[in-house]
């Protein structure tokens, strides 16, 4: 049973960092591509980032420059390192994988001073 768990989303200032994980389990996590996506407060899905199993990355052009996905295959973990965060970046995290529906519960990230 494929299972995504996130963590790490906190009340943080303009200008703070955060950084999210993702602890996936139930399927090969080295062998897939996985992303990052966002939902804020009465608006749809919005894509943030993906990281290929290869390691390349690919990010939304709302965070280009200021996250960055990383993954540990070893651990099976997903990452999200959030810097400059933005009032904008208030929304509910989650991950998914490229191999099927599941989506994590998400994170909330919630950027205010």
């Amino acid at each position: 049973q494929v299972q995504l768990v996130e963590s790490g989303g906190d009340l943080v200032q303009p200008g703070g960092s955060l950084r999210l994980s993702c602890a996936a389990s139930g399927f090969s996590f080295s062998l897939y591509a996985m992303s990052w996506f966002r939902q804020a407060p009465g608006k749809g899905d919005e894509w943030v980032s993906t990281i290929d199993s290869d390691l390349k990355t690919r990010y939304g052009q709302s965070v280009k420059g200021r996250f960055t996905t990383s993954r540990d295959n070893a651990k099976n973990i997903l990452y999200l390192q959030m810097d400059s965060l933005k009032p904008e970046d208030t929304a509910v995290y989650y991950c998914k994988w490229t191999g099927g529906p599941t989506r994590g519960r998400g994170t909330q990230v919630t950027v205010s001073s």
